[in-house]
C-alpha cells in the first residue's frame, strides 16, 4: 500500500473548511482531511496566513489534475507534498 498523500492550499480559513467538508460529498474520502494554518515566512500577522487541507490517499485513487481543479474553486491549489 503506497502512502499517497495531497496538500491543498487555501487562502484562508473558511475556504479551507468548505474544502474539507466538500471532500467527503465529492470524493468520498475515507479519513478526515487535517487542517492546518500555514503562516507565511516573516509574517506576523494572522491575516497573512495560508491554510492547508493534508489528505491522505492511500488506495491512491484521487486524480491530482482533479483535486486541482476542484479547490480552484475556493481561489486554492494542489502542491506536491
Amino acid at each position: 500500500m503506497s502512502d499517497v498523500r495531497h496538500v491543498l492550499v487555501l487562502p484562508d480559513r473558511d475556504a479551507a473548511e468548505e474544502v474539507a467538508e466538500a471532500l467527503e460529498e465529492r470524493f468520498g474520502v475515507d479519513e478526515e482531511p487535517r487542517l492546518v494554518r500555514d503562516a507565511l515566512a516573516g509574517e506576523d500577522d494572522a491575516e497573512d496566513a495560508q491554510w492547508l487541507v493534508l489528505l491522505r490517499d492511500e488506495p491512491g485513487r484521487l486524480d491530482a489534475d482533479e483535486l486541482n481543479e476542484f479547490v480552484a474553486g475556493w481561489d486554492g491549489w494542489r502542491e506536491e507534498p
